[in-house]
């Protein structure tokens, strides 16, 4: 009975709270609104006894992440407000890519459980922690793919460097 309590109230706060996120006129506000988002979402992994996942979320998203946010957002030093009005334009865009992302989540929801060497059994995680499971997952059958994204965010990281020191010559 209390675990549904706790995620009852988790559900709700992470939803207003992500309606709060996009509805803040002031961005710092949003970013603060954020960073509770976030130390709920971590809460509700660990309801979940997805430990590494919460630890994930506060070290990369609640640190990282937020004060990245946050430098961007005092460095363009934004005088002029964001108004919704300036995006009613394109919302079939927005509603056609939100339907898109709808549907692969609802595909992808079939084969969740599924890796390289086929299904991982709940008897397997009871036997191991998540994070042994995960690491051995991610470098046996996923290696490929991890590396592919360690070299686009490398490539992200240069371009962005150099988009900066760009600019900052001019």
């Amino acid at each position: 009975m209390i675990e549904q309590l706790i995620f009852f109230y988790l559900s709700i706060a992470i939803v207003a709270l992500s309606i709060f996120v996009i509805t803040r006129r002031n961005p710092v506000h949003s970013v603060v609104l954020m960073l509770v988002l976030f130390f709920h979402i971590a809460v509700l992994y660990l309801t979940l006894n997805a430990e590494f996942l919460a630890a994930i979320q506060i070290i990369v998203y609640a640190g990282a992440v937020l004060v990245l946010f946050l430098f961007v957002i005092l460095l363009l030093n934004l005088k002029e407000e964001v108004t919704i009005e300036r995006f009613v334009g394109i919302w079939p865009v927005g509603l056609s890519a939100a339907l898109a992302f709808a549907i692969m989540l609802f595909l992808s929801t079939a084969s969740f459980t599924k890796g390289p060497e086929g299904n991982i059994g709940a008897e397997v995680i009871k036997t191991e922690t998540n994070t042994k499971v995960l690491g051995r997952i991610l470098f046996t059958g996923y290696l490929y793919p991890f590396e592919v994204l360690s070299i686009v965010l490398l490539v992200a990281i240069i371009g962005a460097i150099v988009l900066t020191k760009r600019r900052l010559k001019s």
